[in-house]
């Protein structure tokens, strides 16, 4: 079966379900988008990697890393390989260098791994069909990391009133104390004003 590489296009706030986002993929030089819902510690640990926020301890998916590469273990490639019931499944392909393993994972964990390990992100023709939307023409880009914000977002939010030098000093505080959403946010404020 012929794969289709992916590359991740955004996120957004689930309006479908609370506390959960959704994660859009693309079809690297298509127009088709698979929309994955995922939850908040992997949307974190997504954009965090894809922002490259540095943070004062490891979070789960930067341990993973670690701990296989300690063990010469690599992940090659992630391939969505199932989508059932609303529910997408997904394999990473792994290597020590002498065997190929292949091993099952959520897809948002998946993802989240392969930011980390540099590697491709697959899925097939089947799964596209089954669950891809076709795109004709998109109204605003959405680069990967951004979070788009919508009435689902609490007005405590907004920092629309404090001072550049202000939210330098809040995002700092926020990753110091792993408020990674809010640090996203503010992140976003100070790229809105420069």
């Amino acid at each position: 079966m012929e794969k289709i590489r992916l590359e991740i296009i955004g996120m957004s706030y689930s309006q479908s379900q609370s506390g959960a986002y959704a994660l859009i993929l693309g079809e690297k030089d298509g127009k088709r988008r698979l929309p994955i819902i995922i939850g908040g510690f992997e949307a974190q640990s997504i954009a965090i990697e894809l922002e490259k926020i540095k943070t004062p301890r490891p979070l789960t998916h930067d341990l993973f890393k670690t701990f296989a590469e300690s063990f010469d273990i690599a992940i090659s490639e992630v391939i969505i390989n199932k989508f059932n019931e609303g529910v997408f499944y997904s394999v990473l392909i792994c290597s020590d260098g002498k065997k190929d393993l292949e091993l099952d994972s959520r897809t948002s964990d998946a993802i989240a791994l392969a930011l980390r390990f540099g590697c491709p992100v697959y899925t097939y023709e089947s799964i596209m069909v089954a669950a891809g939307i076709l795109m004709e023409e998109e109204s605003e880009t959405t680069r990967p990391g951004d979070v788009a914000e919508d009435e689902s977002v609490p007005e405590e939010t907004s920092f629309s009133e404090q001072t550049l030098e202000e939210l330098n000093q809040m995002l700092q505080s926020a990753v110091e104390n792993e408020e990674y959403e809010k640090a996203v946010r503010i992140r976003d404020e100070i790229k809105k004003r420069k």
